[in-house]
């Protein structure tokens, strides 16, 4: 058998240059091919990109006293429901009433019961008001006691006057018996205010009460009832505390001391009735709060713990150490938070973006969420 061998291939220097430029070809293919195919796994590794959005549809404008610091409990949820109140808050007041005798016009917006004062003044000449109580989220009850005792009324005349006018409005208006009065309010500071509506019972119960004794041993309900803040307006000398020294000149003695110490003790008065508080934080003295049972104004918005010293009444007796333990670097903090608050212990005529009754009128929306028809 003869075995015939295959034919050798041969290559010449011809053929040569065609094979190396099909070898390159095949190489830069393959490595083509091997560069994708990583690319592919690697993006599958990678998140895609974000998206680019537009900065005027998120940006939200803040003028220069927007100050959103760690002074609230939560800054972003005040931010945001602030703004949403001032577009939709609605109240009603009720037009009933003689004006000479209590509705709607306390005898003045000065002393230490101006609190009072300003807010009737400027809830009438705010955006916030309607004349269609159909649209309202609360409604006023307008009785001002601070004006009735002005006018020499008795406290047992006062009941009798506040229980008579409730009783009417709730017979007249529909609006009443929807919640019992869940969404009804008064406004009071002065300190025979509170007893002026025990003659209605279903008001201490059932309304928001807005009071300057926001003590738990007077019936204050804490969430259901705002801290009204008792401020002494006109103020006798300009805001203290724009530097750490507390320095500043004044005439009166009173203020002055003031401004020249770094720390006011603050213990509660009648029901805990003191302007106190907010003098210390007006002209720049941290606050040292000496009262059990207590709801310091806008707890809901504020931490006071972050520009006031707040303690037990039993804490006294320790007090001298307890701030002689305090940082020179804890006070300044506290000294500078407190510059950051003033403004919502202020109250204006007109109101002012975040002043007193601003921060009155948030509390209140914070209320109107809860009360179900």
């Amino acid at each position: 058998m003869t075995i015939t061998k295959p034919p050798q291939l041969s290559f010449s220097a011809a053929s040569s240059p065609l094979c190396s430029l099909k070898g390159s070809l095949l190489t830069v293919a393959v490595l083509t091919f091997l560069s994708l195919f990583y690319l592919s796994l690697n993006s599958l590794r990678t998140p895609p990109p974000s998206p680019i959005v537009l900065e005027s549809t998120i940006h939200v404008p803040q003028t220069k006293d927007e100050d959103y610091s760690d002074v609230y409990h939560s800054p972003d949820s005040f931010r945001l429901n602030y703004a949403e109140m001032e577009r939709k808050f609605k109240i009603y007041i009720y037009p009933d009433g003689d004006p000479n005798t209590f509705f709607q016009t306390p005898r003045k917006v000065t002393g230490k019961y101006a609190s009072e004062g300003y807010f009737f003044k400027n809830i009438r000449e705010s955006h916030f008001r309607t004349l269609d109580p159909e649209e309202a989220d609360l409604f006023f009850v307008p009785v001002s006691p601070h004006k009735m005792r002005g006018n020499g009324t008795s406290y047992e005349e006062m009941t009798v006057i506040v229980r008579d006018y409730v009783d009417g409005l709730i017979a007249k208006y529909p609006y009443w018996n929807r919640t019992l009065g869940a969404d009804h309010f008064f406004v009071t500071c002065h300190d025979v205010g509170v007893r002026a509506f025990e003659g209605s019972p279903v008001m201490i119960k059932n309304t928001i009460r807005v009071v300057c004794s926001p003590s738990y041993n007077v019936g204050f309900i804490p969430h259901k009832d705002v801290a009204l803040p008792q401020v002494l307006q006109p103020f006798a000398l300009p805001a203290g505390g724009n530097d750490v020294e507390n320095r500043a000149t004044g005439h009166l003695v009173y203020q002055k001391r003031f401004y020249r110490t770094k720390f006011c003790i603050c213990p509660g008065g009648s029901q805990v009735n003191s302007a106190r508080i907010t003098d210390s934080i007006h002209y720049g003295c941290v606050p040292v709060i000496l009262s059990d049972y207590y709801d310091l104004p806008f707890s809901d918005i504020l931490d006071w713990r972050k520009f006031t010293v707040v303690l037990r009444e039993r804490d006294v007796y320790d007090l001298n150490q307890i701030l002689k333990n305090i940082t020179q670097s804890e006070f300044v903090s506290l000294h500078n938070n407190l510059v950051k608050v003033q403004k919502h212990f202020q109250w204006n005529t007109p109101p002012v973006k975040f002043d007193a009754f601003h921060m009155i009128m948030y509390e209140l929306w914070l209320r109107h969420h809860v009360i179900k028809y």
